[in-house]
């Protein structure tokens, strides 16, 4: 994502979204606890244009993506999603579909690590940025629900039949999307859609705790790593180790590489800038 903007101004509240910034590290929240965090149009746009705004600012270095109340996302809103897509054309069902998909490629393009904090609920919509996130820390009462085909869909939505199979495997994934059955924590921990189970009640701080030494690291490593993982998912192997190469020829000529070689040499901690 580019620095560099136009006259838009940061923008000072978020109307679907609690964002809070402390040190590098970004937690932003769903704050409909009373709906299990369902998702509205407004709170789709939301996330699209924060994770572009925090794109551009380079002030982050990790992101918490958290849900208040007593799940994480329960997906579209049956009401303010559902019932109100059917009344509307092809056109305009064609620009929320790949509003949608816009939120799960500003999930995997930010230069920042995402980590999604899963407490009870990931369920159709909330379960796919779940999916897209770098990291998932879930909790025992975590329970992920790719519900598309339930309501009539395609399984693959929001680039769920992409990510998915990359993550537990072509067999999981067909189970998952086909069938929309959930799957709770130890499962998903067993088949790889869990990158951490946390104790019972203790997702968000054990996110924090991660989204911390992420935020404490190497930032440019970090983010040329992510940017890697997502473009060399669909490259032979010669694109690939020559991607990597002007990669780390870069990185090489960046102040973090001379900062671990300084820190070595002086029996130190590095003192990581993210350049």
């Amino acid at each position: 994502m580019s620095p560099f903007t136009g006259s838009a101004a940061r923008t000072a509240r978020w109307e679907h979204l609690r964002v809070e910034h402390t040190d590098g590290v970004a937690t932003v929240t769903l704050t409909r606890p009373a709906k299990l965090n369902a998702l509205t149009f407004g709170a789709y746009a939301d996330l699209r244009d924060l994770l572009a705004e925090l794109s551009r600012e380079r002030s982050v270095r990790a992101l918490v993506l958290a849900g208040e109340g007593r799940g994480f996302c329960s997906g579209g809103d049956v009401d303010e999603i559902i019932g109100a897509t059917l009344a509307l054309d092809t056109a305009q069902l064609l620009d929320f579909n790949r509003m949608t998909g816009q939120v799960v490629r500003a999930v995997r393009e930010c230069p920042f690590p995402v980590i999604a904090a899963v407490h009870g609920v990931a369920a159709g919509a909330g379960a796919v940025l779940a999916l897209a996130a770098d990291f998932r820390v879930a909790d025992p009462t975590a329970r992920f629900a790719f519900l598309f085909t339930r309501v009539g869909l395609s399984g693959g939505d929001m680039g769920a039949a992409y990510l998915l199979p990359r993550v537990v495997g072509l067999g999981h994934a067909t189970r998952l999307l086909m069938l929309g059955e959930p799957v709770r924590a130890p499962e998903a921990e067993r088949i790889g859609l869990i990158s951490e189970l946390a104790e019972d009640g203790s997702a968000d701080e054990a996110a924090q705790r991660l989204a911390r030494r992420l935020a404490d690291g190497p930032a440019l490593a970090y983010a040329q790593t992510k940017a890697l993982l997502t473009a060399e998912l669909d490259m032979p192997l010669a694109a690939s180790v020559e991607l990597d190469a002007s990669t780390q020829a870069l990185l090489m000529n960046g102040e973090d590489y001379a900062e671990f070689h300084a820190a070595f040499k002086e029996k130190r901690p590095p003192k990581w800038q993210g350049r």
